[in-house]
């Protein structure tokens, strides 16, 4: 568990580390300091809360989104959101680093989201 990360919604650790792999669970668009409060509106600010918490783990075991080598991304209004939900992603990697990703539309999220992803880091 990371300290100051984001309150969990189940019972899991915010990352767990094998050999040099970092895998990150998946995280909600929750504030850390206030996690009862309201999810933000729409997906593009969500996708920026999420980011938002991975980069909190990441730096909690000493990485950074550099590190990230894939994603898995979920889309509960998949082909609403999925053009602004790429919009915002893509702002967090540089064009010639991005991590490779799977999205993928989902039925439901935990807590609401609109999105939720998770990730893999390679410790170098």
């Amino acid at each position: 568990m990371i300290k100051g990360g984001p309150r969990p919604v189940a019972p899991f650790s915010h990352a767990v580390e094998a050999d040099g792999w970092v895998i990150l669970t998946g995280q909600m668009p929750t504030n850390p300091t206030a996690p009862d409060a309201p999810l933000p509106d729409g997906v593009a600010a969500q996708t920026d809360a999420v980011m938002r918490n991975l980069e909190i783990v990441l730096k909690g075991v000493g990485l950074d989104l550099s590190h990230v080598v894939q994603c898995r991304c979920f889309l509960t209004e998949f082909d609403r959101d999925y053009a602004a939900f790429n919009e915002t992603y893509q702002s967090y990697f540089p064009a010639d680093r991005r991590p490779a990703r799977t999205t993928v539309g989902v039925t439901g999220l935990a807590v609401g989201a609109l999105v939720e992803i998770d990730c893999v880091a390679r410790r170098p």
